[in-house]
């Protein structure tokens, strides 16, 4: 009893674990013409939401393709789960001039 005790707590812990990666989210607000923040940092397995706060349409795009969001009106959002750990340049198709990198690091 004792041997299943320890199994079933390590598969608890082992789950729990695996779900909190899993659900892993940080924001990036599009403002002012702006990704805020314009860099962020993140942990492999972290989903990161873009919400458009500007009453004009924006992208969230790479070059590479990683990010291709559809244009986003006003309090649309755009979700990305990073699982390699790398670095992705974006900007917005509309304004170029916008850009932003996401940095996805183990801890």
């Amino acid at each position: 009893m004792h041997r299943f005790f320890l199994a079933a707590l390590s598969i608890a812990i082992a789950a729990a674990s695996t779900d909190a990666f899993a659900t892993a989210t940080a924001t990036v607000d599009v403002t002012r013409f702006a990704f805020q923040p314009k860099e962020i940092t993140v942990a492999p397995g972290t989903t990161i939401v873009w919400t458009n706060h500007d009453e004009i349409p924006h992208t969230v795009t790479s070059a590479d393709k990683v990010l291709a969001s559809k244009a986003m009106d006003t309090d649309d959002v755009y979700q990305h789960t990073f699982n390699d750990e790398g670095d992705v340049a974006y900007f917005c198709a509309v304004h170029p001039f916008m850009t932003g990198i996401v940095h996805v690091r183990r801890p």
